[in-house]
């Protein structure tokens, strides 16, 4: 990360006062905790979510997160509990960062009453309104023009938030991007543009899609600024959010972050991943962000081997619970495809 970047981050209002701060990197046991919880968390949830799909315990499109959760671990401590966020189809980790009590996002996927969604979203379309997740979307790119609409509101209304908007690198090479950054642009929203890059659109690389494989320069030719991050890292991760956000927040307008990571999975479970090697695969596995977090915790002596393996199992009985949960809930009944349509409860269907 550049010295301007990480000055920028440094002098955020985002980062909490933390107890133990000590290593190399400013950031303290709190924050580590934290992050290695919610990594965890993550994993495990999708780790399960693939072997329920594999025992075909719920059906659809199903797209795993596994080997990208740094980015959204750092996110959350860079972010206000205010802030709005909106992303593609690959979103189970979405709302299990953002609180959304792991059983309800189980539930969602099992097509369940007790999911984020009533069952009626799946695997490609989360919501939570009360923690400003605003989906989920199955469309390639057609989040980004919705993501630049939430800002616009905020700031129609005057309202002190930001909106991050997240895409994978393959949702850039659609219209929408184009259109969206240039109004974002010209009326300085407040929203912050991720590129999640993992290399990948379905099975075609960056460099077979694109003129340009820096992808945080896409934004130029309509002054948007962009950063390139190390995405298998919590805290650069964290730094560039934090910078990015409260360039919005100031009125700046928009800031565009190419954060490279790498799923370890294939693009959906239906992936035979033919167009990589193993050994690229495990070179990335090489920096796992689990483990880069669990090694900076046991070096500074903020938490034991014995301490982060009772982490693990409890996060492994929250997921089992989460399963329990969703296959013990009631299914939707068919009255249930005449609510949550239009704003008015009774507005009046043609039932018959």
């Amino acid at each position: 990360m550049s010295t301007k970047t990480a000055a920028a981050a440094k002098g955020s209002k985002s980062r909490k006062a933390e107890t133990g701060k000590g290593g190399e990197t400013g950031f303290g046991k709190e924050t580590y905790l934290r992050w290695f919880k919610e990594m965890v968390l993550m994993r495990r949830f999708e780790e399960k979510t693939g072997q329920l799909y594999t025992m075909q315990k719920f059906g659809g499109f199903c797209h795993l997160y596994i080997g990208q959760e740094a980015i959204l671990a750092g996110m959350i401590t860079a972010i206000r509990p205010t802030d709005r966020l909106i992303t593609g189809y690959r979103d189970h980790a979405h709302p299990l960062v953002l609180g959304t009590p792991s059983k309800h996002v189980m539930a969602e996927l099992f097509g369940k009453m007790t999911g984020t969604s009533k069952g009626k979203g799946g695997s490609m379309h989360y919501f939570d309104k009360q923690r400003n997740l605003f989906g989920g979307h199955g469309i390639v790119g057609g989040q980004i023009g919705l993501g630049a609409g939430i800002a616009f509101a905020d700031k129609y209304r005057g309202e002190d938030h930001v909106t991050l908007c997240f895409m994978g690198d393959g949702a850039i090479r659609q219209g929408m991007l184009h259109e969206t950054f240039n109004m974002a642009m010209t009326w300085k929203l407040p929203v912050v543009f991720i590129i999640e890059n993992n290399n990948y659109a379905m099975g075609t690389s960056v460099e077979r899609t694109s003129n340009v494989h820096d992808l945080s320069t896409i934004g130029e030719s309509y002054d948007m600024p962009g950063l390139g991050v190390n995405g298998m890292r919590c805290e650069d991760v964290h730094e560039a959010i934090a910078m990015a956000c409260a360039h919005a927040r100031e009125g700046n307008g928009p800031y565009l972050l190419d954060i490279k990571t790498y799923r370890y999975k294939g693009h959906s479970m239906s992936d035979p991943q033919k167009y990589r090697t193993k050994e690229e695969v495990e070179a990335y596995k090489k920096q796992d962000p689990i483990e880069s977090v669990r090694a900076t915790l046991l070096k500074n002596k903020w938490a034991s081997e014995a301490e982060l393996e009772r982490i693990d199992a409890d996060v492994k009985k929250e997921v089992e619970a989460a399963v329990k949960f969703a296959e013990e809930s009631p299914m939707a009944t068919e009255d249930e495809l005449y609510n949550d349509v239009y704003a008015e409860k009774n507005y009046p269907f043609e039932k018959d």
